[in-house]
């Protein structure tokens, strides 16, 4: 089967009416093949009226893992069988009174063998119910952690991003790699000022030939 006729069949799946034919475009595009899987369920939330629920109910999946050592062996487990997988899912939404809609696309995600990467669907979706808000989510990466001052500056000059109407939804990282300086994730745009991009540069430079 195709890959657009099967994701065709994953956006019908949640749905009976004909309306399910088209997709809802979400509000911001996300790529490969697990941004077409959160596009599909975004879609399907949507025509239910069940974007905010759903996004509750992932986080709450996503929290019940973290804390559930077992159940997170179990769903990154590669050599159970994925009758087993979706079986054991379907136990698990029903306990946690999980919407349809969520409970089946997670079924779905065992049948398809891509449970282990539900991490990955999780984030793009987060990604569009920020869009769906106004707002633009921002990693920003350092080597350390920023002082209050130079957090709430770097912020300052990251909002000059925005377009009316959009709230900046910020997060930070510390990553010692970089060594220094910042490298920044906002919207679809990737910013490299660490001091470890530079490095690299004038190695590749004083390896060339004079």
């Amino acid at each position: 089967m195709a890959a657009s006729t099967k994701f065709g069949v994953l956006a019908r799946s949640f749905s009976t009416s004909s309306s399910a034919l088209q997709l809802v475009k979400a509000p911001v595009q996300v790529f490969g093949l697990y941004g077409r899987y959160a596009s599909a369920l975004y879609s399907a939330a949507s025509k239910q009226k069940s974007l905010d629920k759903v996004e509750k109910e992932l986080k709450d999946f996503q929290a019940t893992i973290s804390k559930d050592t077992r159940l997170g062996e179990f769903i990154s487990n590669p050599t159970l069988k994925r009758s087993l997988k979706k079986d054991a899912i379907g136990s698990v939404a029903k306990k946690l009174n999980m919407s349809s809609i969520t409970g089946n696309f997670l079924q779905l995600l065992a049948e398809n063998g891509r449970l282990s990467k539900l991490d990955v669907v999780t984030n793009h979706f987060l990604t569009m119910m920020a869009a769906f808000r106004g707002e633009v989510t921002c990693e920003i990466t350092s080597a350390k952690a920023l002082d209050a001052a130079t957090l709430k500056e770097v912020t300052a000059a990251l909002s000059g991003f925005l377009q009316k109407g959009q709230t900046l939804n910020v997060s930070t990282k510390i990553d010692p790699s970089i060594v220094g300086g910042l490298v920044v994730s906002i919207g679809d745009r990737y910013i490299d000022m660490s001091l470890s991009s530079k490095i690299d540069r004038f190695t590749t430079l004083l390896k060339q030939p004079v």
